[in-house]
This record gives C-alpha cells, sequence and structure tokens, in this order.
C-alpha cells in the first residue's frame, strides 16, 4: 500500500514539475528550424543573383531588403520583451500551480468559465505575445478549454496595460470603450463554441496528454514541496525551454509580417477607408500584416481616425491583439491545425459582424 502511494507521489511530482516537451527535443526542433531557413535564406540568395542583371535592379533588391530587415527587426526586438516575460509567467506556473489549486478557483459552470477566461488578462497582464506561453502552460495544469481560448484572446486587450495605452491614445469615450466589451464579449463567444470540444481534437497530443494526466492525478497525495530556492531556479529553466519552443514561430511569424508589409501594396488598403464593409476589412487586413504589439496599437490606430470609419477602427483594436501573423504562427505550438484555422477564422467573422454593424448604426 505504501508503495502505491509513494509511486503515485512520484508521478504526481514528474507531472508537476516536468514540461510537456524535454528541453533536448525543443532544441533540437529549433535547430532543425534554423538549419531550413538558413537553406532557405541560401535558395533565395541564389535566385536573386541570377535574376539582377543590372544596377537597377540590384538598387531595387537591396533598397526592399534593407526594408525587409528593418521592418523584421523591429517587429522581432518589440515581441521578444512579452515573450521572454509570459515565458517567465509560464515558469512559475508550472512549479509553482497545481491542479488542486486550480480546482478550487475554477467555476464548473460553462458561461460562467468562458467570462472568467476573458477576464484573466486582469491577473496574468500579458500581450499576444506572452499570453501563448501562459495558455499552453496552464493546459497542462488542467485549465477548461473553453477557459483558456477566452483567455487567449481576450488577454491582449483585458489587462491594465493596454486599457492605460488606449485611454492614453483615445481618451475616455466610444472607442476604449468598445475596444473592451467587444474583445470581451468575441473572447466569451469563441471560448463558448469551444465547451463541447474534446481537448484531443484541439491541443497538441503533448499538451494533450498532461492536460488529461492533470486531471486524472488531481486527487493525488500531494508531494513535500522542494526548498524555495530549487522551485524558482527549477521555474526559470522551464521558462527558458518555453521561451526557446515559442521563439521559432515568432521569427517565422516576424519575416512573414516584415514580408508581406515590405512586398504587399499598402495603397490598395487605405484607398477603402470610408466603405462600411471595405473598411472593416482593409483595417482587419492591416492588423493581421503589421503584427503591432497590443501595448502600442493605439497610438498607431489614432492615426487612421481621419481616413477609416470608426467601426474599422474598433476592427484594428480587438482583432490584431487576438490574431495576427505572428500569433497565428504561435498558436501552431499549442493547438492542432483546424484548431489554429478556427482561432483565426471566429474572432475575424465576429469582428466584421461587430465592426460593420458600427458603421451602420453607431459610428
Amino acid at each position: 500500500m505504501f508503495d502505491k502511494i509513494h509511486s503515485t507521489q512520484s508521478t504526481s511530482q514528474e507531472l508537476s514539475a516536468s514540461p510537456a516537451v524535454s528541453p533536448k527535443a525543443s532544441t533540437s526542433r529549433t535547430l532543425r528550424i534554423l538549419l531550413t531557413s538558413l537553406v532557405a535564406i541560401g535558395a533565395l540568395y541564389a535566385i536573386f543573383s541570377a535574376a539582377i542583371t543590372s544596377p537597377q535592379d540590384l538598387f531595387f533588391v537591396t533598397e526592399r531588403a534593407q526594408t525587409f530587415v528593418t521592418i523584421f527587426l523591429g517587429i522581432f526586438i518589440e515581441a521578444a520583451p512579452f515573450l521572454l516575460a509570459g515565458s517567465i509567467v509560464s515558469g512559475f506556473i508550472a512549479v509553482f500551480v497545481d491542479q488542486q489549486m486550480l480546482e478550487r478557483f475554477l467555476p464548473r459552470q460553462p458561461i460562467l468559465a468562458a467570462l472568467v477566461g476573458a477576464s484573466l488578462g486582469i491577473v496574468f497582464p500579458v500581450c499576444e505575445c506572452g499570453v501563448v506561453p501562459v495558455t499552453r502552460r496552464l493546459y497542462e495544469k488542467g485549465l477548461p478549454l473553453s477557459m483558456g481560448i477566452a483567455f487567449l484572446l481576450a488577454a491582449p486587450v483585458i489587462n491594465p496595460v493596454v486599457i492605460v495605452s488606449t485611454y492614453a491614445a483615445f481618451g475616455w469615450g466610444t472607442v476604449l470603450i468598445g475596444r473592451i466589451v467587444l474583445s470581451l464579449v468575441i473572447a466569451f463567444l469563441v471560448g463558448l463554441l469551444f465547451y463541447r470540444a474534446a481537448p484531443g481534437e484541439t491541443l497538441l497530443p503533448d499538451i494533450e496528454h498532461a492536460h488529461h494526466a492533470a486531471h486524472a492525478h488531481a486527487c493525488t497525495v500531494p508531494s513535500p514541496m522542494d526548498p524555495l530556492g530549487t522551485r524558482f531556479w527549477r521555474s526559470l529553466r522551464t521558462a527558458g525551454d518555453d521561451f526557446m519552443d515559442m521563439a521559432r514561430y515568432l521569427i517565422i511569424g516576424s519575416m512573414l509580417a516584415a514580408a508581406m508589409q515590405t512586398l504587399a501594396p499598402q495603397a490598395i488598403l487605405m484607398a477603402v477607408g470610408q466603405g462600411p464593409v471595405a473598411s472593416v476589412l482593409a483595417m482587419q487586413t492591416l492588423a493581421f500584416v503589421l503584427s503591432v504589439c497590443s501595448t502600442v496599437d493605439a497610438f498607431l490606430a489614432l492615426a487612421f481616425t481621419h481616413t477609416f470609419t470608426s467601426g474599422s477602427i474598433l476592427a484594428f483594436l480587438v482583432f490584431g491583439p487576438m490574431v495576427d501573423i505572428k500569433s497565428a504562427l504561435m498558436f501552431m505550438g499549442v493547438f492542432q491545425k483546424r484548431t489554429v484555422i478556427y482561432l483565426i477564422l471566429l474572432p475575424f467573422l465576429f469582428t466584421l459582424l461587430f465592426g460593420v454593424f458600427w458603421n451602420l448604426n453607431i459610428g
């Protein structure tokens, strides 16, 4: 009997202390991604070298390359500190939060669970980069699927830093209130839609396994706690693993966003600023492509207020923090591909609907 209890304690301790993906596997995948990127860069260099036949071609390619590098570094440097902050929070959750602790505070009623998930950003004030590793770690601790989806989509807006920055840009008015309310409503609705979804059909296999194990071992005998210093350093090591695991998605997403900003004709988007439907679509596309952090996007949106409709400005401020190129790539480190598609399309459609309604009835 005592051997069984000891075995249960060891299993519970391993599940709570070990990340879902081992550091060696994470580093190996990261190295493969970097090697593939280097090969792709080499291939592009060979193609451009063959295509350049005059000094004008060389100047054009050099100018575009400089623009690409500048935009890529701007996006990555802006986002990396927030990803690091989210990874640190994730590491602390992995070590200091257990299933029993979550069970004491999580509501079981589905509507209330989605609403609480949409409001968790007040407790975990992270942007769209930092929220992904935090959500992944909470899933591994047994967080309900619908609550995690609502948190993932709402936290980049429903947190004190973003609320204050939006107030600084627009003041106390319809834009600030509309951004908060629409973000809460859309995150709540999408989270509620995932209430019936099975974790095995939604989460990646390793995360779903940890999620299932957290529920299966929720009633096991708790193991003795390690010294605080040991747990602190373990949380930092876990944070480093999470950062390296998610950084590859951030790098690829930043490269895609930089490429689209370099090559896409953004002047076409600017030309449709006053149509009630087209303006919303244009600003949603712009938000997806620019991939601006939610802590500063309000000041960028302020520059469009005299060109675009108020509904499209709100669509930019609501949809962009929920889904952009870099965050969509980072979703792939948590969810299966079909779920990632839903997490892009559902917020897009809800934001489009509310943005057009706002233009026709309020703005």
